[in-house]
C-alpha cells in the first residue's frame, strides 16, 4: 500500500478494530453485488470507497428516468446505458485502485455457483425474490455469506445469512418461495433515504465480514419503520425442515 493509499484510507484505518491490517485484507477481498439499483447504489460506493479490492456487478438493466430518484450512482447524463457501465464509470472514478467488473446479465442459477466462488461474499440489491432464493441456494453451496437487504414505502430489512456460522439460517428459513407475489419497489413505492440507510447498512455488514471484525447480523433480522424511525431486532433461527438448509437438505445441495 503506497502514501497516496494510506493517505486515502487513513480515517478508517484509524479505527482500531480495522487498523492498517484490516485495511489491507479489504484491499485482498472480493465481493458481487446483486443489482445496481437503490439499494446497490450505496452497496457498491460505499464499498468502493472503503477500499474494497475487487467489486463484482451484476444487472441486466439499462438505466431510466423513473430510477434516478433514488439509484445515486447514476446520473441523468446515463439515461439509456448499462447500469453495469454507468455504475462501473462511476466507482472507477471514486477509486481507481479498485478493481470493477460488470456483467450485464440476470444472475441465473445456471451460472450463480462460477460466480459465487470467485468472491468473498455475496450482497443483495436486486428487489427480487427469485433472484435472492437462487443466490441463496448458491452462497449455501459455496459456503459464502449472503448480505440480505430489503426496502418498501418507508420500510426496511437487513440480515445476514452464513452457512457454517453456529445455526445461522438461511433466506429460504424466512420467506417461503411458493410463488406467493412479494412486494417491491416498481408495485408499492419507496422512500428515496430508506435505501440509502438500508445499502449503507448492508455495505457496513459486508466491511465487517471481510476484516473479521465485530458480530455480523447472523441470526437476527433488523427491521426499520421509517416512518417513525423505529427499529427492531427479531431473532430467527434455523428451521430444522427448511428445504434448502433443513435437516433432510444437505444431499440436494
Amino acid at each position: 500500500m503506497d502514501d497516496q493509499q494510506l493517505l486515502r484510507y487513513s480515517r478508517q484505518i484509524l479505527v482500531p478494530e480495522i487498523d492498517l491490517q484490516g485495511q489491507l485484507r479489504l484491499a485482498q477481498a472480493s465481493a458481487l453485488i446483486i443489482g445496481l439499483g437503490g439499494l446497490g447504489s450505496p452497496i457498491a460506493m460505499y464499498l468502493a470507497a472503503a477500499g474494497v479490492g475487487h467489486l463484482v456487478l451484476i444487472d441486466p438493466d439499462i438505466v431510466e428516468l423513473s430510477n434516478l430518484q433514488r439509484q445515486i450512482i447514476h446520473a441523468t447524463s446515463d439515461l439509456e446505458r448499462l447500469k453495469v457501465v454507468s455504475a462501473a464509470d462511476r466507482l472507477r472514478a471514486l477509486n481507481p485502485h479498485v478493481r470493477v467488473d460488470g456483467l450485464a446479465q440476470r444472475f441465473y442459477s445456471e451460472s450463480a455457483d462460477d460466480l459465487v466462488a470467485r468472491v468473498d461474499l455475496v450482497i443483495d440489491g436486486s428487489d427480487n425474490a427469485a433472484t435472492r432464493f437462487v443466490a441463496n441456494q448458491a452462497c449455501l453451496r459455496q459456503r459464502k455469506p449472503f448480505v440480505f437487504g430489503g426496502a418498501t414505502r418507508f420500510d426496511g430489512q437487513v440480515s445476514v445469512f452464513f452457512p457454517g456460522q453456529g445455526d445461522s439460517p438461511c433466506y429460504r428459513c424466512l420467506y417461503d418461495d411458493t410463488g406467493t407475489e412479494q412486494e417491491t419497489c416498481a408495485r408499492t413505492g419507496v422512500v428515496a433515504p430508506l435505501l440509502g440507510i438500508i445499502g449503507s447498512i448492508q455495505a457496513m455488514e459486508a466491511v465487517k465480514l471481510l476484516t473479521g471484525t465485530g458480530t455480523p447480523l447472523c441470526g437476527r433480522l433488523l427491521c426499520l419503520d421509517g416512518l417513525h424511525l423505529e427499529w427492531h431486532t427479531i431473532r430467527v433461527h434455523r428451521d430444522p425442515a427448511c428445504p434448502v438448509c433443513g435437516d433432510r437438505a444437505g444431499a440436494r445441495l
